[in-house]
């Protein structure tokens, strides 16, 4: 059973705890998982060799960090992971009405600071804080300069309280964070005046409110997040806030498609079992984040702005949702999503995609998805399929051979419409040999689909239904 924490600062003195500041808080609990091996950032994939070494190198020099990457790079994740460096509980002097956490040994307001010299400490309160309090963050677009660093309240001029003592101030969330850990998101957003008070802040560790300068001795550490893009150009940030930041780190999408699938999956968090379970076939896995990667290679999508992982996320759960839909309404156990799934995709995919508006002024945005998708399936034909024998799947068709296929089709189907294209079925085959009649169905459709991204048949579509042909 653990010991009750002290309560009093003469007991907290009497503990033998000893006064850190937050950077050498973070520092010895980093060094101390370091040396026993501990994952530093569970959850958070493709990052071991590139973007945690450089956390590591920037928490043990103590520095203010700036995370510069594009959308859906886990930016905000790595920023609030640094909390659990922190110790677990920090004892604080429990002053009602305080807005400041207090080190019961180093106040920075007037009332600890008279708290201390006037009470015996035995008899000066001390409470805990949690390390999952001690983290706060704010999203640039709207942030006014009261809601970061503080205001004069007018409530407390009108109740006697002078302007020019400090009483009078209501203080915003980095002051409030004092012994924590303060994060703005997208900062080349934020106004000038503010970003000069986050300089300050930087600089000096203390507060200015409309002239009147506090001289609190801050102890905070501040992080930023940027898209590269917007932060790299002229004017949209401060030169001296720029100088200040410690180090910055450099985020990235998946460097292996494999990483990626990882991330979707791990992110997507479905529950595949239950009363109505989907099994998806790695191939569409694969095709799935594909379409995330054609994206961001696309001349029709906005380079800058990036395709967020949070895009193949929801595209995953689209996919499976599909399928688990028709093996709930046809009785089919397991599910296994197929390329006629992917038909559900606009309802996931539009509006996270900014598009490059001189790649694609001539095209609407579910005609560049359309285009991706084609692009993703036909990548993934390539890898799984040997062209040998295309050529007379093709000659078949040309035929005059039609295939129709839908999310909504029975699996069993399948056998007896490619029954008119044998060749088609075996190369099916090919892909996975499943032993069900619903993994057969999604590899037919993945050659179907794949002959059509590789232009050796057509492709109409009508409510949901697919027809192959010439």
């Amino acid at each position: 059973m653990t010991a009750p924490r002290p309560t009093t600062l003469q007991q907290l003195r009497d503990s033998g705890w000893q006064s850190k500041t937050v950077k050498h808080e973070l520092r010895d609990n980093f060094l101390a998982a370091l040396k026993e091996n501990r994952p530093l950032f569970p959850g958070i994939v493709g990052y071991e060799n590139t973007v945690a070494p450089e956390i590591s190198i920037a928490v043990l020099a103590g520095h203010d960090m700036l995370f510069l990457g594009e959308k859906g790079q886990a930016k905000s994740r790595l920023m609030r992971a640094l909390v659990n460096f922190l110790d677990e509980y920090v004892p604080y002097l429990d002053i009602p009405g305080s807005p400041v956490h207090e080190d019961p040994t180093l106040p920075i307001t007037r009332a600890g600071k008279e708290l201390l010299r006037n009470t015996p400490p035995e008899q000066v309160p001390v409470a805990w804080w949690h390390r999952k309090e001690r983290y706060a963050e704010r999203l640039a677009p709207g942030t006014k300069f009261a809601d970061v660093i503080g205001e004069i309240d007018p409530a407390k001029l009108a109740m006697g309280t002078s302007m020019a003592a400090e009483d009078a101030l209501h203080f915003g969330l980095i002051p409030r964070m004092h012994r924590g850990i303060f994060a703005m998101n997208e900062v080349p957003e934020l106004d000038e005046l503010i970003q000069v008070g986050l300089f300050n802040i930087l600089e000096e560790r203390d507060v200015q409110i409309r002239g009147y300068p506090i001289q609190f001795d801050l102890d905070v550490l501040v992080l930023f997040s940027a898209n590269p893009t917007t932060f790299n150009r002229s004017g949209k940030v401060i030169p001296q806030l720029k100088d200040r930041i410690g180090s910055l780190i450099q985020t990235h999408y998946p460097k292996e498609r494999a990483l990626g699938i990882e991330i979707m999956e791990q992110e997507a968090g479905l529950d595949a079992g239950g009363e109505f379970p989907v099994v998806v076939p790695y191939f569409m896995k694969e095709i799935v984040e594909q379409i995330s990667v054609s994206a961001r290679k696309s001349k029709y999508v906005d380079h800058a702005s990036g395709v967020s992982a949070r895009f193949s996320i929801a595209n995953y759960r689209t996919m499976v949702a599909s399928a688990r839909h028709r093996g709930v309404r046809l009785g089919e156990a397991p599910a296994v999503p197929r390329i006629s799934d992917l038909g559900h995709l606009p309802t996931s995919a539009l509006g996270k995609l900014e598009l490059d508006l001189m790649g694609s002024h001539q095209m609407s945005e579910r005609q560049v998805l359309e285009s991706i998708v084609a692009d993703a399936i036909r990548v993934v034909f390539d890898e799984y399929v040997d062209k040998h024998g295309l050529d007379e799947i093709a000659t078949a068709f040309g035929k005059g051979v039609k295939i129709e296929v839908g999310d909504m089709l029975p699996s069993a189907e399948y056998a007896k419409r490619l029954k008119r294209v044998p060749k088609a079925w075996e190369k099916a085959f090919e892909v996975n040999a499943g032993a069900t009649d619903a993994v057969r169905a999604s590899c037919a459709e993945f050659v179907l689909a794949g002959l059509y991204a590789t232009d050796q048949i057509s492709r109409g579509t009508h409510h949901g239904h697919i027809t192959y042909e010439t």
